[in-house]
C-alpha cells in the first residue's frame, strides 16, 4: 500500500486561496481516478473534487466554481486550487482514490489543515 502525502494547507482569511499538493512514490495514482476530500471538526470526510486518468472532472456542489482539480501524471501528483475561501472550508484535507476502497493500493495520508477564519 502507498500512503500519500498531502501540503499546500494553512491559515487563510475567508476569500483567499490556496494550493492543495498530494504526491506519492511510484505510479500509485496512474491509471486511477483520483479525488480530494475533507474532514471538519465533528464531521464525517466528504468528497469535494474528482478528477479520472483522462480528465473528467466533477465537484461537489459547495465547492463547484471555486476549487480546481488538477493533476500531473508524471510528477505522480494531484493538485487542489482553492479560491474564494469561506470559513466553512475549515477542514482537514486528504487525497485518495475516488471512490476510495477499504483495503485499496492507496491508504489514507495524514492530511493537510486548512483553516479560513471570518
Amino acid at each position: 500500500q502507498v500512503q500519500p502525502s498531502e501540503s499546500g494547507g494553512g491559515m487563510v482569511q475567508a476569500g483567499g486561496s490556496l494550493r492543495l499538493s498530494c504526491a506519492a512514490p511510484g505510479s500509485a495514482f496512474i491509471g486511477k481516478t483520483m479525488g480530494w476530500y475533507r474532514q471538519g471538526s465533528g464531521k464525517q470526510r466528504e468528497g469535494v473534487a474528482m478528477i479520472t486518468s483522462g480528465g473528467t472532472i466533477n465537484y461537489a456542489e459547495s465547492v463547484k466554481g471555486r476549487f480546481v482539480i488538477s493533476r500531473d501524471s508524471a510528477k505522480n501528483t494531484v493538485y487542489l486550487q482553492m479560491t474564494d475561501l469561506k470559513p466553512e472550508d475549515t477542514a482537514v484535507y486528504y487525497c485518495n482514490e475516488f471512490p476510495a476502497r477499504p483495503g485499496g493500493d492507496i491508504q489514507w495520508g495524514q492530511g493537510t489543515q486548512v483553516t479560513v477564519s471570518p
